[in-house]
């Protein structure tokens, strides 16, 4: 498959994304599609959207936890770029005419304090690397129709990256057991959704590693100060508007948002 080809499918999910409609699976149409050729794509998606004056500012790592793979019939994970227009503070009330199909997912946010980049990262040492960690709802979005995806759809669609809101509190992750911290979520003061850190491969920092060796791999590093999203800890929410959400993770702090 050619460069052309390919740039014309990420020319098509920016023109879905600008223009908030959605498109039919790419897997559907092109067979052949493999996931290398979806990051290609990506990557022409997110060089669209840097055209227009946006930037890198991190990165995130999807599907990471079984509950998401099984509600996604997406049996392994992938990663997205995360740029300036994808970050709201924490308490936004974020507009649903700014989003598709949105749903929302409860995750923790590293930051590190130094670069990062594989292969062979381990666990130690993206623990070693770490400064702080954060709660956060990344709000994922599709823009192909249905959610009916397969891996080479949602890697091609920048991970299916939204929107992302990181909680004020930040804490040591030297502080705190990673793997067993709780999170609870409430959907319009209701609890909709419980998780653990093991949740994401087992442990976050392993998660972190994993997409620290996969974009290493591609030449891309993970770096000091940048927001790393972890992967999701429980099912995805829908959302709607008029909804608010508020997580808490044992340990780490809270993250509220909601939208109108």
């Amino acid at each position: 498959m050619n460069d052309a080809a390919l740039d014309h499918i990420g020319d098509a999910l920016y023109e879905a994304w600008s223009s908030r409609r959605v498109m039919t699976p790419i897997s559907g149409s092109m067979p052949d599609l493999t996931i290398d050729h979806a990051y290609r794509i990506q990557q022409r998606m997110v060089a669209r959207r840097i055209a227009q004056g946006e930037h890198v500012i991190g990165k995130k790592i999807g599907v990471t936890s079984k509950v998401v793979q099984q509600m996604l019939n997406v049996h392994q994970p992938d990663f997205g770029i995360l740029l300036s227009g994808m970050q709201y503070e924490d308490g936004a009330e974020i507009p649903m005419e700014s989003l598709i199909q949105p749903r929302a997912e409860g995750e923790i946010a590293f930051f590190l304090k130094e670069d990062l980049c594989g292969p062979g990262v381990t666990i130690t040492q993206v623990m070693d690397a770490t400064k702080e960690v954060a709660a956060c709802f990344e709000i994922v979005d599709s823009r192909i129709r249905d959610w009916n995806i397969r891996i080479q759809d949602t890697v091609a669609d920048n991970a299916s990256c939204g929107v992302f809101v990181i909680g004020k509190d930040r804490v040591d992750a030297q502080t705190i057991d990673l793997a067993v911290c709780g999170m609870v979520i409430e959907k319009n003061g209701e609890v909709v959704a419980t998780g653990a850190g093991a949740a994401a491969l087992g442990h976050p920092a392993n998660a972190v590693a994993w997409l620290a060796n996969e974009l290493g791999a591609r030449g891309i590093p993970l770096k000091a100060g940048e927001p790393i999203l972890s992967g999701s800890l429980a099912p995805l929410i829908p959302v709607t508007a008029g909804d608010s959400l508020r997580m808490r993770i044992g340990g780490i702090g809270a993250c509220s948002v909601s939208f109108k």
